[in-house]
């Protein structure tokens, strides 16, 4: 239930995008002043409220054509996910885009958090609305009857023995809890309580596939705190022990002492046993609850609660944490930890919180509890030969932790075997270094398995084949000879990507293959159905084929059994073209793009208008930057959300086109990033003017997030484009100081870097017409809408041809299917104005003509 004062700010912010009775509503609603500063302009008081929001008020949203159109309003694929035997596939329908009104509903953004407030859940989540049941061997497909009407489903979620389902179902005011049987393909609600799905998952399966924990709302929690829009002082913070602690520009923080009422209110749950039949027992008491984790024999529960004093610096996953053990009776047995609030964290990969942390079971014991701790304080300027350690702790939690790992690097976790085999994974950022370890639970001793750099794609082994043990738990599915079969989905190669399987012996780190996907497909590994026999499930494409599941047997070396019939989603499109482009750097650099070309193109027709899409990356190593990236075999997948869909308007596309900015040894990637981000550009450009067909004089670019910054960054240091579009970035690096993206050096430590890298500082450079759209609630990280604010207003100083779009209710992507409609039409009519058909420098665009979506 909404609060009266919070359900007046959400009336009020309605009627400022388009109520007449604007003045009543403003006297009611006095204290909502400050939000329209946006708005004013300095103006006689009585007129100045008003009259800016009018003319401020964005247009109504628009379509593009059908042909854009169409790719928001087809229904998504749907998704799948397959039992442990591999007989059974579920089959889930997933939502389309929502509408507007969706977005618009109540939310709070609390602690890092965005809760509806009307049932204790997530505020903004794509959720699936059908369930199906497939047999693979059978083909025969059965619809999961007793579902809601409408039904918003999440958290989905296999019992342990496989034959049953359980979800959560969102409605209005609650969220309820559901299971289904597998045998009968039916469903129903287990008990009468609400869920609290504000942090986590809400329930998990006890291994007696018969129960499970839940989090859910405390039946006693009272009414919404009375929140008064009268403070009682300020709100202040303060550093008075000479602590240095930065932070990163997080969003939707805790502000003051109402939002920490606001906050632990919503978030507040009680961790339940709940039977099949409904009947619960309470566990602990009623707590800000991050997890509820019971343990591998169901015996115990494991829960982690927020607690104060809270932070307004910081997210809720830096607030203390306390780790507790309960037995399934309710009664409290230990507590590991209690974690203290971790405000100053070094702002690093490498950095981590000091003291005990990342607190789990042992998959492939009973009740075993492991946790990490680092010796270097959690700062990696620290100089350490030992960066964390890993302790063990057993039932009945008694005695001494036990230390049983040494990590040289920052440690990643286990993936559990059994007794004697489980292996480790260790991360150092600043080196690129991963290292992969055996490790003998019954002697904790190890063995480097894999000493390699993450960035080399070609040389990534694959992941481990895993199956569920007799507690239901994920653990390493071990084959005889200590070999177990590794799953390689992206299969990176020098001749593009070409997924495989193999197999690897543990004892001798050595290798071989059973299987890569080779033309004309491009088929994924997706899961092994059967080890022993090779049974492995597939997804199959080829550019005109729309991925489908497929059953193959490696051994028997026959055709596969096509398991779905998923149809081409955009079956108007198919004739696309595609061609994987590889070519080099003036420095030598090896860059890859993929090309779309529209249907029915032919070289004779002369270079197109060409957009140009990229997301710059950062490297070590020129060799790992110049890796092949790609399949000319995969599916043309025309997404509403890149590039690729403006091939229906008659571009060539140059898509993903490869920006790598290289800092070797000791030099830092940035140190030359205008020289490499313009030379990786002109290279893309200058391929496809020699392949005769990107018209160089007729060139747009765009990108989203650090590909916006990458947009404005080329308008700003090159004259390769015509246009740019530029998506939700940030411009201004003096507004994150403490580092962004993967630069890790503060602006104090490197201000001309921040300068000349931001685009705010160098709006009077920019020539080139740009559009800019903004989610109007971003949360990431560094991205503030006020970002694309302050640059549109740098830009309209020096003049430039530019156009700022906030899409209400937005985030850092953009959902609502209006909004993403309205994002193509705005960005087709930047493209056709000054790309396809670009104007003398004299000429205006005619108003009507601007994003009017017109070839």
């Amino acid at each position: 239930m909404l609060s009266r004062n919070k359900k007046a700010s959400y009336r009020f912010f309605a009627v400022l995008r388009g109520s007449t009775n604007r003045t009543s509503l403003l006297m009611q609603q006095p204290f909502r002043f400050a939000r329209l500063v946006r708005y004013a302009l300095i103006l006689p008081l009585s007129f100045c409220i008003f009259c800016p929001a009018i003319a401020q008020d964005a247009p109504t949203y628009q379509t593009p054509p059908k042909a854009l159109a169409d790719l928001v309003t087809i229904p998504p694929t749907p998704g799948v996910s397959l039992s442990d035997k591999g007989d059974v596939m579920l089959i889930l329908e997933q939502a389309s885009a929502p509408g507007i009104a969706e977005l618009a509903q109540p939310e709070l953004k609390l602690a890092g958090l965005r809760l509806n407030p009307a049932n204790n859940g997530p505020s903004r989540s794509r959720y699936i609305t059908g369930l199906k049941l497939k047999n693979v061997t059978s083909q025969e497909e059965k619809v999961i009857t007793g579902l809601p009407p409408e039904p918003l489903i999440s958290n989905v979620q296999w019992s342990p023995d496989y034959q049953k389902i359980a979800f959560a179902n969102s409605t209005d005011s609650h969220i309820d809890l559901y299971v289904a049987d597998v045998a009968t393909a039916k469903a129903q609600r287990v008990g009468s309580m609400a869920l609290n799905a504000t942090m986590r998952s809400p329930f998990r399966w006890l291994p007696d596939s018969r129960s499970l924990i839940a989090k859910t709302v405390p039946a006693g929690i009272g009414n919404v705190p009375d929140i008064s829009r009268v403070p009682t002082g300020p709100t202040t913070q303060a550093n008075t022990g000479g602590q240095r602690g930065q932070a990163p520009t997080y969003q939707d923080l805790l502000k003051n002492p109402s939002d920490e009422r606001l906050f632990a209110y919503y978030t507040t749950a009680q961790v339940v046993k709940i039977d099949l039949d409904g009947k619960t027992m309470p566990i602990g008491k009623p707590g800000i609850i991050s997890s509820a984790d019971p343990s591998p024999d169901g015996k115990y529960v494991m829960i982690e609660t927020v607690h104060a004093p809270f932070s307004y610096l910081v997210p809720v996953y830096r607030f203390p944490l306390r780790t507790d053990i309960f037995a399934m009776d309710g009664s409290l047995v230990k507590t590991l930890n209690d974690g203290p609030l971790q405000e100053n964290v070094p702002y690093s990969p490498d950095g981590a919180p000091s003291g005990p942390r990342d607190f789990g079971w042992r998959a492939d014991a009973p009740a075993s509890v492991y946790y990490t701790e680092a010796q270097d304080k959690g700062n990696p300027k620290v100089q350490a030969d030992i960066r964390d350690k890993v302790y063990l702790i057993d039932a009945p939690f008694a005695a001494q932790p036990k230390e049983i790992y040494a990590a040289q690097f920052r440690f990643e976790g286990f993936d559990w075997g059994n007794e004697t085999t489980a292996i480790a994974t260790e991360r150092w950022w600043q080196t690129r270094k991963q290292l992969t370890k055996t490790v003998n639970p019954a002697n904790w001793q190890t063995k480097v398995l894999f000493d390699r750099s993450y960035e080399d794609r070609y040389g990534y082994p694959g992941q481990p084949d895993t199956r569920h043990n007799q507690y239901g738990r994920e653990v390493l599915n071990l084959l005889p000879n200590n070999e177990i079969m590794l799953l390689n989905a992206q299969g990176a190669s020098p001749q593009g990507d070409r997924p495989f399987v193999s197999v690897l012996n543990l004892k001798t780190g050595q290798t071989r293959e059973l299987w890569r996907s080779a033309a004309p497909y491009f088929e994924r590994p997706v899961a092994i159905i059967d080890a022993q026999r090779q049974v492995i499930l597939t997804t199959r494409e080829t550019p005109d084929e729309s991925p489908n599941y497929f059953v193959r047997n490696l051994k028997a070396r026959i055709a596969p059994t096509q398991v779905t019939q998923f149809p081409h989603p955009y079956p108007q499109l198919k004739g696309v073209q595609k061609q994987q482009l590889r070519y080099k750097r003036a420095d030598g650099v090896d860059l890859t793009a993929t090309l779309y070309l529209p249907a029915g193109y032919k070289k004779s027709d002369g270079p197109l208008p060409t957009f140009l899409w990229a997301y710059p990356a950062e490297f070590k190593s020129k060799e790992a930057a110049g890796q092949v990236s790609g399949s000319p075999y995969q599916f043309n997948r025309i997404s509403y959300w890149g590039a690729a869909a403006f091939v229906t308007m008659g571009y060539a596309i140059l898509d993903n086109a490869s920006i790598p900015i290289v800092g070797e040894g000791t030099k830092e990637p940035n140190d030359t990033y205008v020289e490499q981000l313009v030379s990786s550009a002109k290279a893309a450009i200058d391929e496809g003017v020699r392949l005769g067909v990107v018209d160089a004089g007729r060139v747009g670019v765009g990108g989203h997030s650090y590909g916006a910054f990458m947009t404005a960054n080329l308008l700003t240091h090159s004259n390769l484009f015509k246009a740019g579009i530029a998506r939700s970035g940030a411009y201004n690096r003096t507004l994150t100081p403490f580092g962004f993206q993967n630069e890790q050096r503060t602006y104090w430590q490197a201000p001309e870097i921040y300068n000349q890298m931001s685009p705010f500082m160098n709006a009077d450079k920019v020539k080139t017409p740009i559009l800019l759209v903004h989610g109007e609630a971003d949360n990431n990280t560094g991205t503030f809408p006020i970002q694309s604010e302050r640059y549109y207003a740098a830009l309209k100083s020096f003049g430039v041809t530019s156009k700022l779009v906030l899409l209400p209710y937005e985030s850092h992507g953009y959902t609502a299917k209006e909004s993403l409609l309205h994002m193509l039409w705005e960005m087709n009519g930047w493209l056709d104005n000054y790309v396809k058909n670009p104007k003398p420098a004299t000429e205006t665009p005619k108003p009507g003509k601007l994003g009017s979506g017109k070839e």
